[in-house]
């Protein structure tokens, strides 16, 4: 019986491209850094784990054929994206809507963590770029002859969601930290909720104007 896992050494290459490639930051890391600077450390690691939950249905849905059907169909991409646009908009102005803090004050305790891991879940899946991403980088460390296709994409899925993870609880230690101290300036207490409403708006235009080649 064939073994459906890819090969030690293609294992291995494949941890240093992933590795490579969350050394990169990107939307999620911005997403997680603005979580914890705004509600401290824990919420940093329940947005992180709720990227990190999207990441492995994004691979569940590159192992099923579902991202290809969305590389095929320039309307179902650009519905998946208005809805990613839509859901980071709305981040923003409930986040530019809320009362100020004051300086020293805790995080606001209506923010709780399944909340917040709802948030990053929902953020990562209305990414119809995360999608097409991986359709393009899982199949090329398949080994047609290692068995089946779908599960050693689950496999190398599995491995870049933990590095991933890895990576996203770091950016939401260091954020968290600096968020503390941030906090305790007067100035930024006030100031606190128009960045962290700046960076959710921030993310929607990158959404918006990325992929804008792909759905035309």
């Amino acid at each position: 019986m064939v073994s459906a896992m890819p090969e030690l050494a293609t294992l291995l290459l494949f941890a240093g491209a992933a590795l490579a490639l969350v050394a990169i930051p990107g939307p999620n890391h911005v997403y997680i850094v603005a979580r914890s600077i705004e509600d401290g450390r824990r919420a940093g690691f329940a947005s992180a784990l709720g990227v990190e939950s999207a990441t492995l249905l994004h691979v569940a849905a590159a192992a099923a054929g579902l991202s290809a059907a969305l590389a095929s169909s320039a309307e179902a991409f650009a519905v998946v994206k208005f809805a990613g646009v839509a859901y980071l908009v709305y981040l923003a102005l409930r986040t530019l809507a809320a009362p100020d803090a004051p300086a020293g004050a805790a995080p606001a305790a209506a923010t709780s963590s399944p909340r917040v891991f709802l948030e990053g879940l929902v953020v990562n899946l209305l990414n119809p770029k995360v999608a097409l991403f991986f359709l393009a980088l899982l199949p090329q460390f398949v080994d047609p002859h290692a068995g089946a296709a779908w599960s050693q994409i689950l496999v190398l899925g599995a491995i870049l969601a933990a590095i991933g993870l890895a990576s996203d609880l770091l950016y939401a230690l260091g954020a968290g930290r600096a968020g503390a101290r941030l906090r305790g300036n007067a100035i930024f207490a006030r100031r606190r909720r128009h960045v962290a409403g700046a960076l959710y708006l921030g993310l929607a235009v990158v959404a918006l104007v990325a992929g804008r080649r792909r759905a035309s």
